[in-house]
């Protein structure tokens, strides 16, 4: 009764174990997927670097420019005190001359 038992399973299980047994061609389409993914996430990661460089040289050549424009901005306001000081001596003169 053992032995029959044993034979009946086995010979209902083998079968149902080599259904869900994947194919040679099934595992092929598998791989080909898988390296089309791999092929997808490799160029996905490029891109990323790319522009992530391309944001770097953003933000230097964005830097640069403000340094430019905050050299730019004390420059002007050094002239405006010179011309401020120009002005108080010009003044300063002309009250003088108008006082003779």
């Amino acid at each position: 009764m053992v032995k029959r038992l044993v034979l009946f399973s086995m010979m209902l299980v083998l079968p149902v174990t080599m259904i869900g047994c994947a194919t040679t061609s099934e595992l092929e389409k598998v791989q080909a997927e898988q390296k089309l993914i791999n092929a997808k996430a490799e160029q996905a990661m490029q891109d990323a670097q790319a522009a992530k460089a391309a944001a770097d040289e953003a933000k230097l050549q964005a830097d640069a420019t403000s340094a430019r424009a905050e050299t730019a901005i004390q420059a002007a306001e050094e002239r405006e005190r010179i011309a401020d000081e120009k002005a108080r001596m010009a003044e300063a003169a002309f009250q003088k001359s108008m006082r003779k």
